[in-house]
């Protein structure tokens, strides 16, 4: 879906076509390669990898605020690793249980409580500057 939206927005490679084109269930290293290989052609310099999870973390933040994604769904990847470097980073990825079955024992918050604190950490996150270039 990225790759079709970036070609909507003007950005227009050979293998960001092929990309766009590629199904959901597509083999994730067929995807990489073909992403990698987009951005070279566009002349993109990739992320190392901890720039790139504070980028989809502020993505994912604001999918929380616009309603995209459930409170629930963020215990479904290992968010709670990303290396946060800002103060609105660290509050957003500290109330991210490693798991859905164990928020409350290791957040120490009910339910209604946590969502309320994600909500505001994540609202706090994607209204602070970006640190960095494409966030």
């Amino acid at each position: 879906m990225i790759a079709a939206e970036a070609l909507a927005a003007g950005l227009d490679t050979p293998t960001l076509c092929e990309l766009a084109g590629l199904p959901r269930n597509a083999d994730a290293r067929d995807i990489r390669d073909a992403f990698e290989q987009a951005l070279s052609e566009a002349g993109i310099e990739l992320p190392d990898r901890g720039l790139a999870r504070r980028h989809a973390l502020r993505r994912l933040a604001a999918r929380l605020v616009n309603g995209e994604i459930a409170p629930a769904d963020l215990a479904t990847d290992d968010w709670w690793e990303t290396e946060a470097e800002t103060v609105e980073e660290r509050s957003f990825v500290s109330l991210v249980p490693q798991c859905g079955c164990c928020m409350e024992y290791t957040s120490g918050l009910d339910q209604q409580t946590w969502e309320v604190e994600l909500r505001i950490a994540a609202l706090a996150l994607t209204s602070s500057p970006p640190t960095c270039p494409g966030c």
